[in-house]
């Protein structure tokens, strides 16, 4: 079998790792550097004096900047991912995800194993408690396949507890699942999680902004949950005490402008005060995976999910056959109801009440002139 060589890095990619390996570089102080400079090439091509002048960098950081001139840490950061099978992308890249590159602070560069793909913007993240009871894990599975069954891709920590449970129905049914990694992807946490990530590999994707060898540090958690909101249209708090960390994922999703969704328990359980409370304060409460998919905004852009599929908004997945079809039969700029009878090929009738029931879900708009437009909202 022929080898193709290793692909060689351009400068721009090798100045975005390099800024990545750091010291004292976190995302937020990386997209201010980046703002200021323009690009990762002319952010170590400034002076100290001139790195000096943004905020939040000190003699320190600007001095291990300057050390990082020559690339070296990149170049066998570069090289170690290439050897392991983990792909690169960065911010500027077609294939960055859109709904990431959306939020404040998005990372520089993804390390991924295994694929993203277009439908995986139709995704909601579900998190909760790792010292979870019986009934938050099994609703976790459960809401989780049920989604991911209807066509909606899962994203979660890989954490013990809710996430695991979450990544194991979306698994279980066929469905796709995305795992936002704390630590680097060489250093798997938790351990006893390796399979369950060599799984997530085979249907969707392990994903972090850390470097490969990166240990799992407290303080990497809270700043991977802002991922998991990103990559989101919305996130499911099952379990969460009110110290836990699913609330910080919470957080995200609302300065996100995602939607936030609160799974009740029982309400003497303080594994579920953090959800009770997200519910006072306005978190949707959640029943059924139809309450999810009902509440769901639109996604950034349509998405196709199959030849002769496309989802604009999640409630769509909940259509029968004969709605579906006609549903995509529709453009989202006017065009004539009377193309659309034409096209179905069946009873005129059944394709007038169809559109009805279209426009009573607000998928469709009927206009002056016997037109009709797809909406996303």
């Amino acid at each position: 079998m022929q080898r193709h060589p290793p692909e060689e890095p351009d400068l721009e990619s090798l100045a975005l790792l390099q800024l990545n390996l750091t010291p004292g570089l976190g995302p937020r102080l990386q997209t201010l550097l980046l703002n200021a400079f323009g690009s990762g090439e002319a952010v170590f091509a400034a002076s100290g004096s001139e790195l000096l002048r943004v905020e939040g960098i000190g003699p320190k950081v600007s001095a291990s900047i300057t050390r990082g001139r020559e690339f070296h840490e990149a170049r066998q950061e570069w090289d170690a991912c290439q050897a392991t099978g983990t792909q690169l992308i960065f911010q500027s890249a077609k294939n960055y995800p859109v709904s990431l590159r959306e939020t404040h602070d998005p990372p520089a560069v993804l390390y991924i194993r295994g694929d993203l793909q277009e439908r995986d913007l139709l995704a909601v993240g579900i998190v909760g408690a790792r010292q979870c009871t019986h009934y938050g894990r099994t609703q976790a599975h459960r809401l989780a396949s049920q989604l991911a069954r209807a066509g909606i891709t899962i994203i979660s920590g890989l954490a013990r507890g809710i996430d695991a449970a979450a990544h194991r129905g979306a698994l279980e049914v066929g469905g796709r699942t995305i795992a936002v990694c704390a630590p680097g992807l060489g250093q798997i946490y938790p351990p006893e999680h390796r399979g369950l990530a060599d799984e997530i590999t085979q249907q969707g994707a392990l994903l972090t902004e850390s470097p490969l060898g990166r240990t799992a540090l407290r303080g990497l958690f809270p700043q991977r949950n802002r991922i998991i909101a990103g990559l989101s249209l919305g996130v499911l708090i099952v379990e969460a005490s009110r110290r836990s960390g699913a609330l910080h994922t919470a957080r995200h999703a609302m300065e996100q402008g995602r939607d936030v969704f609160a799974l009740p328990g029982r309400i003497d359980s303080p594994a579920s005060e953090g959800c009770h409370d997200l519910i006072r304060d306005g978190a949707s409460l959640i029943r059924t995976v139809d309450d999810i998919l009902e509440a769901l905004g639109p996604a950034l852009r349509p998405v196709s999910i199959g030849p002769h599929q496309t989802i604009a908004v999640a409630r769509e997945l909940n259509l029968n056959e004969l709605e579906e079809k006609i549903l995509n039969m529709i453009d989202f700029a006017p065009g004539s109801i009377d193309s659309v009878v034409g096209r179905a090929d069946m009873e005129t009738s059944r394709v007038l009440s169809t559109l009805t029931v279209l426009e009573m879900k607000r998928l469709i708009r009927r206009l002056p002139g016997g037109m009709v437009e797809r909406i996303t909202g």
